[in-house]
């Protein structure tokens, strides 16, 4: 049974001991291995298992394996929650559920196979490029162990390679990939049922290990979160019913109201697979045909809206899948170039929510309290960091990961990389949402911003998303005194829009003198270093200025320093740091000297290192822990061994673990914008240098490019 804290817990665990008659045993034993499927409806890894005979159940859990994206306090406290429900619903059907802590995935599946005599391996399928290596690389061991291994799909309506154009490419964009996933021959499989029984394996000789998922400094604030979060699998089912069967039916009405509980609050039970998606989507569709039947238009407009979060969350895997860097790197090549504001005094102000913008402090401030933002202000505040700060949005998504409750590296890489302008259907990155107006079309009377800027409080709602212009007599009479107790503007808008105006102007004409050079045959690629090392990102951030250390940044003129290519994510902890030595600065060769901000390696380098030297097997060690790294080579090695398995993907039950494989074109797509969603725009900054306009080729993973055309858009809509 899985043990209740900590984010530590260290080595292999107990191990297992070697079975000695596991060839005499009576019937076939299966391992089935959760991950993120954490419940018994709707499994079909679960009913492989139990079809086949006994049924070992098992979670490794092994968080170095993800690198850089270990899992922040808020999502460790929801997997414990979790596995201890998933552990009870196994045991009353039979089966308890072993758990291991490791540092290898592989070789600790070996030792369970080993130890129970289990002659089959199921699971179900992932799709982001670090488990997609790492699931092709098992499935090679084991079936070289003479296991039979094989996976399916419960995460999706449809996988990633059965939604193709006409030309059998994958898609590039939203809309048309959507319609055709509601448009296809065949619905989306129904949703299993659970067991009624599970037949255990023997697992006397391998025994669980104590999960360690928080510290003592952790508890009292994940304490908190129990008291408006109800992890497990039986729970989601009941807030699916309860949203159904409530709010669904005004969704279109309410969905932007941030001030009141109006979205589906599902996101997190999805993330850790305690519900099914393919559950979701059925339920929907039967109430979208009864109120069709009685001519409800407004729930009908409900249902299409709220399949359309499912239909973004289904594009971040299918996006991740095609595109196996889009969290690394922009998907468009031309924001290789934009000159990004490197600002940690602007990065912290916007996490401690000190911008001076109510609207995006009172979503930061309840990001760090209860882990869970409104899908329409994760928008207002990933806009203000990218388009008003200018920081990279790289390190906007890195600290979502590590505070949200939901957080998915998919659904989180499609957002940031939208909200950046970095896809072809993203928003104008020329565009600047004005924090003020947006205050009074999503929180209208005020009551978010109270709630969470309690300094605000006594403040008129005529003023509350603007204090600066109030009269004095009115900020006195709330006491309020800006630049003391609650900040003045941390920049002015129209300021911001002046800088993004230059800042876009530099960009294009850095990425014309790379594009001249390259067709003058004096460089290779768009800008792209092969002498970056690794990035890795801070594991905690402290919400108290003392707690972090205090960097200068090398200023001209009193401007700050300005950075392209690649985005660090500066150290928020007081830990050993690497300090990038080849990166271009914008500022003089006497300044440069003095910037020593401190950065980590990154897990998984995409980038050509020839230089470097890579350990066997892709292993590294990093900072003071020993800790199994996916390298660029493993990537590449599995990538090029796997090319030819690209035919086996349709077998839709077939023991096929997806390997990625990358299209050989794109196709285009018709124009459908969304004007009823917020921030939809024409990409008119885009249409303007269409000349520019290219898609990296992920085909080679390397700076390859291929020219595009911007027809569509889409507003991303978090499953709320």
């Amino acid at each position: 049974m899985p043990g209740g804290s900590g984010g530590g817990g260290g080595g292999h665990g107990g191990g297992c001991s070697i079975s000695s008659n596991s060839g005499n045993q009576q019937s076939s034993i299966s391992i089935v291995w959760f991950r993120r499927d954490l419940r018994l409806e709707d499994n079909p890894a679960l009913a492989a298992g139990v079809r086949s005979g006994d049924v070992v159940a098992v979670f490794i859990w092994a968080p170095e394996e993800e690198g850089a994206y270990y899992p922040g306090r808020v999502s460790r406290w929801w997997l414990s929650q979790s596995l201890h429900h998933l552990d009870s619903s196994l045991r009353s059907l039979g089966t308890p559920l072993i758990t291991k802590r490791s540092l290898d995935t592989a070789s600790t599946l070996i030792d369970i196979v080993k130890a129970t005599g289990a002659s089959n391996l199921f699971f179900n399928h992932l799709y982001d490029p670090l488990s997609l290596v790492r699931d092709h690389r098992l499935k090679e061991l084991l079936i070289a162990e003479g296991i039979t291994v094989r996976s399916f799909n419960a995460d999706l309506l449809y996988e990633p390679w059965e939604v193709n154009d006409e030309n059998h490419c994958p898609f590039t964009t939203f809309a048309p990939f959507w319609n055709k996933c509601l448009s296809m021959p065949y619905d989306p499989a129904a949703p299993l049922l659970p067991p009624k029984r599970i037949s255990s394996g023997n697992v006397s000789r391998c025994p669980s290990d104590t999960l360690v998922f928080e510290d003592e400094s952790e508890r009292a604030s994940n304490a908190l979160l129990a008291r408006a979060w109800s992890p497990g699998w039986r729970n989601a089912d009941k807030a699916l019913m309860a949203f159904v069967n409530g709010p669904l039916i005004e969704y279109s009405v309410n969905r932007k109201k941030a001030d009141s509980t109006t979205t589906s609050l599902l996101s997190p039970h999805l993330h850790f697979g305690e519900v099914s998606v393919r559950k979701v989507f059925h339920l929907v569709r039967m109430k979208q045909l009864v109120w069709s039947n009685e001519g409800n238009k407004a729930g009908e407009e409900s249902v299409n809206l709220f399949l359309k979060s499912i239909g973004l969350r289904e594009y971040s895997r299918y996006f991740s899948f095609n595109h196996p860097c889009s969290h690394e790197r922009p998907l468009l090549a031309h924001l290789r170039f934009f000159p990004w504001v490197v600002d940690e005094s602007y990065f912290k102000a916007w996490r401690q929510g000190r911008t001076g913008y109510p609207l995006v402090d009172a979503g930061m401030r309840e990001l760090w309290a209860t882990g869970w933002l409104h899908d329409r202000i994760r928008v207002v505040v990933s806009s203000f960091f990218v388009k008003v700060l200018q920081l990279p949005w790289r390190w906007g998504m890195k600290y979502f990961w590590d505070t949200l409750l939901d957080a998915d590296l998919e659904s989180d890489a499609l957002g940031w990389q939208y909200i950046s302008g970095t896809l072809p259907d993203g928003r104008d990155f020329d565009r600047i949402d004005n924090p003020q107006f947006e205050g009074y079309k999503f929180d209208p009377n005020g009551e978010y911003v109270r709630r969470w800027l309690p300094e605000l409080a006594r403040l008129p709602t005529e003023w509350i998303h603007h204090p600066w212009d109030a009269p004095e007599s009115v900020l006195q009479a709330a006491g309020i005194e800006l630049g003391s107790n609650y900040p003045l503007p941390i920049i002015e808008i129209a300021a911001a829009k002046t800088r993004l105006q230059e800042a876009l102007a530099e960009m294009w004409q850095l990425e014309a003198a790379s594009r001249a050079a390259m067709e003058n045959g004096t460089e290779e690629g768009l800008g792209d270093s092969s002498d970056v090392p690794p990035i890795d990102f801070p594991r905690e951030t402290e919400m108290e200025i003392d707690h972090e250390r205090q960097l200068e940044l090398p200023r001209i003129n009193n401007t700050t320093v300005r950075r392209h290519a690649d985005q660090m994510v500066p150290s928020m902890t007081i830990t050993s740091s690497l300090v990038r030595a080849d990166e271009e600065v914008f500022v003089d060769v006497d300044n440069a000297a003095a910037d020593s901000r401190p950065e980590v390696p990154s897990t998984v380098d995409f980038e050509s290192q020839p230089q470097r030297e890579v350990a066997q097997a892709g292993v590294q060690p990093v900072a003071n822990n020993i800790t199994p790294q996916f390298t660029q080579n493993r990537l590449l090695n599995a990538l090029n061994s796997t090319a030819e398995s690209t035919s086996t993907w349709t077998e839709r039950e077939g023991g096929v673990v997806p390997v990625w494989s990358p299209p050989a074109a794109s196709s285009r797509s018709e124009h459908c914008p969304d004007d009823d969603d917020p921030g939809i725009g024409s990409n008119s900054y885009l249409q303007r240098h269409s000349q520019s306009h290219q898609m990296m080729n992920w085909r080679q993973l390397s700076p390859s490019m291929r020219s595009w055309e911007v027809e569509n858009t889409v507003q991303p809509n978090a499953i709320g």
